[in-house]
């Protein structure tokens, strides 16, 4: 991030790698039927089939089985989101960019990349066709930085025209 490792300085002085954190960022298929996520420290996005993780009557195996692997996504991220029209959007705090995953010929392509996306996390696609995303800058916080935190404000959030309509489910 922004030139250096992300990394955790622990108070006893141990350094740790951030590349073991869970899964964070979430999206819902333009039908319902898949749930998109990615590990935060991962350049992979993977999805699930929905009816899989809403029947109680499956076991872990079971749902397993329906787990999908998309493959790279260009760098890691924070954030997900979805539009009516089967893209996948993510964000790339590895390169200050928001990423889409085109439906029709499943390649990944850059629609915003901007030196003040620090850290870009939590998309909202709205019906005015922009997506928003905040800056949130954590890898600014004084636990990845020796103590000192080096976070800027205001926290900003931004929006970009996709022309695109999110998805709503009913």
């Amino acid at each position: 991030m922004e030139g250096r490792p992300f990394l955790e300085h622990k108070p006893d002085g141990t350094i740790q790698q951030c590349a073991n954190m869970g899964a964070d960022g979430i999206a819902i298929s333009s039908d319902g039927s898949r749930i998109f996520y990615c590990p935060l420290g991962s350049r992979s996005l993977f999805s699930v089939e929905t009816d899989a993780l809403a029947n109680r009557d499956f076991s872990e195996e079971e749902v397993a089985k329906t787990v999908h692997h998309h493959g790279d996504r260009g760098g890691a991220s924070d954030g997900l989101e979805s539009d009516s029209e089967g893209n996948i959007y993510s964000t790339n705090y590895e390169h200050n960019a928001i990423l889409r995953l085109n439906y029709y010929n499943k390649v990944w392509e850059t629609i915003v990349y901007d030196t003040r996306l620090l850290w870009p996390d939590t998309l909202s696609l709205a019906t005015d066709g922009y997506l928003y995303v905040t800056a949130n800058q954590l890898h600014r916080q004084a636990r990845y930085n020796r103590g000192k935190d080096l976070r800027m404000k205001p926290y900003t959030l931004f929006r970009t025209r996709v022309n695109a309509q999110p998805v709503l489910l009913r």
